[in-house]
Order: C-alpha cells, then structure tokens, then sequence
C-alpha cells in the first residue's frame, strides 16, 4: 500500500462517485493524485508565492516578502519581477498549448480541404461562409473545398504572423480594439507573441513588471482571439457546430457488459475517429465474439466535452477523474492525445487490466503503448485501438462502477444561442439583452477552469455556480466546469425551477434552456468572447465588453491555460475571479496592478478568492456596479397607457 494512504475519501468530493473508488483504491495498492497531494505537504511557501526563481543558474533565489528589507535575487531582481516573469511564462504556456492545439486543427483542416483525409469533411458550410467573409475572402464562382483552402491557408499564416494584427481581433467591438492599440497589446502573430515572452522572461532583459504583464496581455490576447478562436472555428466546420443534445455524466455511464473505451485529452480530430472506428460492424461483431454486447465509448477532460456536444456520448468525468475511472475495473482502454493526462495513469492501469494508448509524438509517457495517430489514415490507426479494447474484454477482474449518472443538455455554442433566442429567420440576441435591461436576468458569468486536487473535487464549481443562477445571473461553462455542474443536475432545463431565481427561471422556462449552458472545451471560451461581443453589437449595453454587467471565474483552476484564458477575459475587459490560489500573491506592487491598476488600462482585472460564495457574491457586485452605470440598476413601473397617452406620441 501507498504510504499517506488516506482510507476516508468522502472529503476529497461533492461527487457521490469518488470516495468509494479511492478506498477501492486502497485495496488495490493504486496511488491517486490526492495521495501524492499528501506526501508533498506542505508544500513550498516561495513557490506557491511566486517568489521563487529559477530562470538562471546561480539559483534558485528566493525573495522572503515579510523581511524588513526588500530582498533581491542574484542578479537584482526584486519580487515584482521574479513573480511577474513567472506569470508571464505561465501565459506563454497556456497560449502555447491551446495555439499549438489549434494548429493542429488547421493542419487537418487543409487536408480535408484538398481531400487527402479520409473521415475529415466540411459538414458546417454556413460557418464556412461566415468565417471566409470576416477574413474579406471573395467567394466568387468557387466552390466549397477552394473557399476551405484559402480559409485554412490563410489562417495558418496566424501562426507565424511577424506584424500587423491577428485577423480574428477584428471581431472584437471597435471600442475594444481602440483600446487594444492605445495599450500597445493588440497581438501581431501567435507565435511571436509565445518566443518573446521566453526571451523577454531570460535573466537580463525585461525587469520592469507592468512591462511584463502588457505583454502578457497581448500574448493571451493572440490565445483568445487566436489560436483558440481559429480551432474552434474550424473544428466546428469540419464536426459541426454543436447544437442543443442530450446527453448523460459520471462514472456511471461505464457498462458492466459492454467494452468500455476511454478517450482522454483535448484534441477532437483523435476522438471523432474514434468514435466513428467504434461504430464499424466488424468490430461490434468482435465485440459480440468476445461475450460483449456492444462498443461503449466515454470521455473526460475537454476530449469528454467535444464528444459529447457533437455526438452525445457519455461523459465519464472530469480532470481529478481519470484515475478513478480506470480504479472502477471496467475500462478496457484508455486513449489519450495531449494535456491534462496524468502520468500516474500508466502506473494505475498496471494494477487493473486496463490498455493505456498514447498517440501523439508530442506526448510519449514512459512505460505506455504509443500507437501513433496516422492523420492520412485516421481510421487505420482508430480501429486498431479500438480493436485492442475489444481483445482486451475478456481479461477485466473485479469492477466497481457507480450507479450515479446525471441527464443533461448541451451544445450552446454562439450560433446555437442566436438561434435559441430569435429564429430561424431573425437570429438575434436582442431578447437576452433586453432581459438584461428589464431585469428578469441580472446578468452574465462565464464559470470555467479545471478541478484542483487541494480542493474538494466540484465543491466550488457547484456552489458558485448555484449562488450565481440563485440571484439570476445565468452561467456559460466550458471545460471541466461545465462537467462539474454536469454532474450536479443543473445542466438541464427542470434546473432553472429547482435552482434559478425567479427572473432567470421565468426566461429560461420561455426558451426552453437551462440556467446553465454548456458551451463547450476549454478551447472554447472563445465561443464566450463571441457571446460577449455579440451582446454589445446588439445594443443597449453599452459599447465594449467591460461595459457588460458581465463577470468571469475559475474557482478550482490548476493549469497555465487557465492563467491564459484568464489574462485574455481580463484584456477584454472582464472582471475575473480565480480560487484556490494566486501565483502572485507574495508580490505586493504587482498584485494590487493585476487587482486594480490594470483595469483602468484594459477595463478587466483580476480577482481572488478561495470561498466559491464569497467570490460569486464578489461578480454579483461587480454586476450591480455595471448595471447601475448604465442606468438599468432599478426596475421600472409597467404603465398601461390608454387612448389620451398613445395620441400624445403621436405614432
């Protein structure tokens, strides 16, 4: 057994799932994340401060924030900017794993194009046009696969961009980008944007903080408005653009007689050809063959949530889940691509029977099967994996699966909530904002992020979540927030009369939607900035995105993606609240800037705050105090006008 082996797991989760199968664990000598957790405590106060650096090597320096006396590294640098260049380099990091993710996605997108990936397809024209019209490409004569081609070349220059503007940031209000260029942080290309936060962050050059974080702004800025923006757009195109689905979360959802095949990670391009691998009638006879009555495909992490808005397959959990799922006995393999993997798993799977696949050259892991993931021949490589789950059936021991499955409703992406709102004909935002105005609905919050192992798995998500939609504030979720809430029945439309205040549950009821509207993977939060951009384009909410009564948070964030999903909400001018911890918080100058400074350069700024209540009730305020500066912060009297008033205005 593990040593730190804790055998009450009731604490670690609001999830009915997750304590039995960590004392299952127990039994199976499997070590989870949270008793790695354990045996690292306490952790490093410099670190976790942000006061520690390591960038040259005559450290690592560490800056003591209580001494009498500023301290200073080595080479002089004071704690504002040890922590600034680490913030900056966690931007970089996020930016460049959603970026990269995005490349990828125009790589394949321009195979489909020229036809050279079979599986691969345009199979969302209207976004296709839409997209080719915001890049000023002439339609003319050509056809659909020569307007995919010059949307996709055109777009992977993005990435390698040396001047001018990213093209996507011309979605933004023009008030937005007014203040962009005045701020100097309007992104030039993705890449550049990525390498000089590397050079500026080496010892000897940038050491003024405000300079760091300005160009940290313009580095997640080239995320949002770039790299993720471009893999959502034409993911979107190739699978199709999310609409309204029903679908089923947790462990649960794994079945006792049928393979059950985990997709783990966040590219889609892997998973659709998976699923469309696990629907092949040869392999469902093998399956048969082998004494199984089906092929029974689940997913987790943002892999979970792109399956499942586009197909409705089962989500088996979230990011603090992926080794519970494999401890359950029941997972004859689990495939992943890149991010948020746990390297544990290889280990974990060796204590059940379990396959574990990796497929991307960029994310081997030592001791793991890597069965490369052929984009030339996707469905080779998909049927040979799915073909090694199958085999692998017969071999499963003792299983533990959870009855607990919740039902939900997802695919809100930004077209589907047009639509939603105004018809097929009059697609339009304009009862969203005018419910804002009258009131019914108080305002807007974007709850997004990981789950953090310090933290009770869902816990925070859940709560906030409840205390925003209580008071009327209706939520869009990505990532494994979106799965957090999934989980806890607020996912579906019967949750606006059970939790929403009376307003929010009144519009809901209307539509016809949850309080609560999945919009997709983390990637996605773009689809988040083009709701935001649509609200102000249709009128009377002001002019630019920080006008909005409009907040953001992650309340169990771990990764650098986080950071830069965070940094460019904040560019865009969005309050933006953060749990569990704050990288910066041992720097006293560069805190109060991102707290409050930075808002008056980019209208947003950053917040922190452990108890998801108290932060929710922090974006309820902020809300109010926006709502009170346009002047719809009191309800106003109906008044039924008779004959004599209507003459009087003279329509």
């Amino acid at each position: 057994m593990a040593k730190g082996k804790k055998t009450n797991g009731k604490s670690r989760s609001i999830d009915p799932t997750v304590g039995p199968l960590i004392e299952k664990a127990v039994g199976d000598d499997a070590s989870l994340c949270w008793d790695r957790l354990d045996s690292q405590e306490p952790q490093c106060g410099y670190g976790i401060s942000g006061l520690c650096c390591r960038n040259c090597y005559m450290g690592p320096c560490q800056i003591n924030p209580f001494g009498d006396e500023p301290q200073a590294g080595v080479c002089g640098a004071t704690g504002n900017t040890i922590a600034g260049r680490n913030f900056l380099r966690a931007i970089a990091a996020g930016a460049a794993a959603h970026s990269d993710h995005g490349r990828g996605v125009v790589e394949a997108f321009l195979g489909a194009a020229k036809g050279e990936l079979e599986g691969f397809e345009i199979k969302d024209e209207q976004k296709l046009f839409q997209l080719a019209f915001d890049l000023g490409i002439e339609f003319d004569d050509k056809d659909i696969n020569q307007i995919a081609l010059e949307v996709g070349e055109m777009l992977e220059k993005e990435f390698g961009r040396q001047s001018g503007t990213i093209l996507l940031a011309k979605r933004a209000p023009l008030a937005r980008q007014k203040i962009w260029e005045e701020q100097g942080v309007m992104p030039r290309g993705i890449d550049r944007e990525i390498v000089e936060c590397m050079h500026r962050t080496h010892i000897g050059v940038d050491q003024d903080y405000l300079n760091l974080m300005r160009h940290g702004s313009r580095t997640a800025l080239g995320d949002g408005w770039g790299g993720s923006m471009i893999a959502t757009e034409l993911q979107d195109i190739m699978f199709g653009t999310p609409v309204p689905t029903y679908g089923v979360a947790n462990l649960g959802v794994l079945e006792e007689d049928y393979v059950n095949l985990i997709v783990h990670g966040h590219e889609p391009i892997l998973s659709e050809m998976i699923v469309v691998a696990a629907r092949d009638p040869e392999l469902l006879e093998l399956a048969k063959k082998k004494g199984a009555k089906g092929i029974n495909i689940g997913g987790i992490c943002c892999t979970a949530n792109e399956i499942l808005m586009r197909h409705g397959i089962p989500v088996v959990g979230n990011f603090l889940q992926q080794e519970l799922a494999i401890v359950t006995g029941a997972v004859d393999a689990m495939i992943v691509d890149v991010q948020c993997i746990f390297q544990s798993l290889v280990k974990v799977a060796e204590c059940y029977h379990t396959e574990f696949f990796t497929t991307n050259p960029k994310a081997k892991f030592e001791g793991a099967k890597h069965i490369e993931f052929d984009e030339h021949n996707p469905l080779i490589s998909a049927r040979e994996m799915v073909k090694l789950a199958v085999e692998n059936f017969p071999n499963r021991k003792k299983t533990q699966i959870p009855e607990n499955t919740d039902d939900i409703v997802v695919g809100f992406s930004h077209e589907t909530i047009n639509y939603l709102l105004g018809g097929v004909f009059r697609g339009s935002y304009k009862p969203l904002n005018d419910n804002i105005i009258n009131g019914r609905i108080r305002g807007i919050a974007g709850v997004v992020g990981c789950n953090n192992a310090k933290v009770s798995l869902d816990e925070a998500h859940v709560a906030m979540v409840k205390e925003l939609i209580k008071n009327d504030v209706i939520v869009l979720q990505t990532g494994c927030s979106a799965i957090a809430c999934a989980k806890a029945g607020l996912l579906s439309p019967e949750a606006a009369q059970k939790y929403a205040g009376s307003g929010l549950a009144e519009v809901c009821e209307t539509v016809g939607i949850p309080p609560v509207l999945h919009m997709g993977s983390c990637v996605d939060n773009s689809r988040i900035l083009m709701a935001a951009t649509a609200v102000v384009k249709e009128g009377g909410l002001g002019d630019d995105i920080s006008d909005l009564p409009a907040a953001g948070a992650a309340p169990e964030w771990m990764s650098e993606k986080a950071i830069s999903i965070g940094q460019y909400f904040v560019a865009s001018g969005v309050y933006t609240v953060f749990g569990v911890t704050w990288p910066t918080i041992g720097a006293k100058e560069l805190t109060e800037y991102l707290f409050d400074g930075i808002e008056k350069e980019l209208g947003g700024k950053w917040a922190f705050e452990p108890d998801p209540i108290e932060a929710a009730k922090l974006m309820i305020a902020h809300i109010d105090k926006k709502r009170k500066e346009l002047g719809i912060d009191k309800a106003r009297e109906r008044v039924l006008f008779d004959m004599e008033k209507r003459r009087e205005l003279g329509l």
